[in-house]
């Protein structure tokens, strides 16, 4: 399958690599193809530059926003909070309209330090703005919740056995989601659908009480588990 990912930072990154040995193919999509490639330096995560990383995954392809929306018969956001909404736009309606869009992107505000807080909670999510903004986009809400390791091997963590949430007011969307989850090694007694993209709202605030869970453990690979 082609696949459009949004965004080339350390969530698309990771996601990608693990796409292509699925035996798909990758094109990332960024605002400046050229500037994007010519980048040298690593990030504050501790990832390679880009320019590094790209030789390294030969395979994967690089695009404008635009180019990689009409690329991807399935597509994903992991731009930056702040970043989704101009990426889709710049994206374009045709190039969206009536595709799947999994959306890992959390709206968190980091101007006033660490610990962050969000741009959008309680009565709304950027889910929702996504989903109201590209009506005929069919927006799932997945995979926002944990760190990309995580994301892309489920069993780094308790064999695999904790809870990845997911939301989106599409069902035949979601099913297509879940075998994507599925190939990635999440089952499906742990992937919990919430229902419609309203609950982008939780999942989204969720990230509040994860960066603290960050600090306390001094790691990103945990996640939770539901039990009753």
């Amino acid at each position: 399958m082609n696949i459009g990912i949004f965004g080339t930072g350390g969530v698309a990154r990771a996601i990608a690599i693990k796409l292509v040995t699925l035996g798909h193919t990758v094109m990332l999509g960024t605002r400046n193809v050229e500037e994007t490639k010519s980048r040298t330096q690593g990030d504050t995560m501790g990832n390679p530059s880009f320019s590094d990383w790209l030789q390294k995954n030969g395979t994967v392809k690089v695009g404008t926003f635009a180019e990689a929306a009409s690329f991807g018969e399935l597509l994903m956001n992991a731009t930056s909070g702040g970043g989704s909404l101009p990426a889709l736009e710049a994206a374009g309606e045709n190039n969206l309209n009536g595709k799947v869009l999994i959306d890992i992107s959390n709206p968190l505000d980091f101007s006033k330090g660490f610990p962050p807080s969000l741009t959008v909670s309680n009565t709304d999510s950027l889910g929702e703005q996504i989903q109201r903004a590209h009506p005929l986009l069919n927006v799932v809400k997945a995979l926002n919740t944990l760190s990309n390791p995580l994301m892309v091997n489920p069993e780094l963590v308790n064999g695999g056995d904790h809870t990845l949430p997911i939301c989106g007011n599409d069902a035949d969307a979601k099913q297509k989601v879940t075998a994507l989850l599925n190939t990635f090694g999440w089952k499906n007694e742990n992937i919990l659908d919430l229902g419609d993209i309203t609950n982008a709202r939780g999942t989204e605030a969720f990230l509040l009480l994860w960066v603290r869970m960050y600090g306390a453990f001094k790691t990103p690979m945990f996640q939770f588990k539901i039990v009753k």
